[in-house]
């Protein structure tokens, strides 16, 4: 099988800014049931990227993961990111891969892995992409290995977790 790869570049500032999971393989971490799902990030005084995630959980209570990324090589396509609170970070071992693998030119729809396979999402601009860019998405997926007979399509409902609603909790 061959190895994953990224793209042979990013360009991190065109990336920044609000992002939908359209779908993804299932994590740990993320309920199945989860809504509403999007990843916010932007540029952190330190050169690092600000990741936060956030969603309604199965209950539909406003949930929050906030993370940091940095890129590890030139082409910006390949970072690490931990969600350890920032004093932790500095352990070995902490912080997981995130691989840009495939982008539109506009930047409006990536899909993003990891390295062993395990973690997969598209992800857009908007909460709900054609089928055929999703399949053109997806056929990339396969073609890099990915297995894809337990993808999670996540519903959107127009919602959004505000500022307001996390400090409500």
């Amino acid at each position: 099988m061959t190895n994953v790869t990224a793209l042979p570049s990013l360009d991190l500032n065109r990336y920044l800014g609000r992002w939908y999971e359209i779908i993804r393989l299932p994590l740990k971490y993320e309920d199945n049931a989860a809504t509403d799902i999007t990843a916010r990030y932007s540029l952190k005084e330190n050169g690092a990227i600000r990741v936060d995630n956030r969603c309604f959980d199965k209950d539909q209570q406003a949930a929050q993961a906030v993370g940091e990324a940095k890129p590890v090589d030139e082409t910006h396509a390949k970072l690490k990111v931990s969600f350890l609170p920032a004093a932790l970070r500095w352990l070995p071992f902490t912080d997981g891969d995130y691989w840009v693998l495939k982008i539109d030119p506009d930047y409006s729809v990536a899909l993003v892995g990891t390295p062993d396979r395990q973690f997969l999402w598209v992800l857009a601009r908007e909460s709900s992409i054609p089928a055929e860019t999703l399949e053109d998405y997806l056929a990339e997926a396969r073609r890099q290995g990915f297995d894809l007979t337990k993808m999670i399509i996540p519903r959107h409902t127009g919602r959004d977790v505000t500022d307001v609603m996390l400090l409500e909790k």
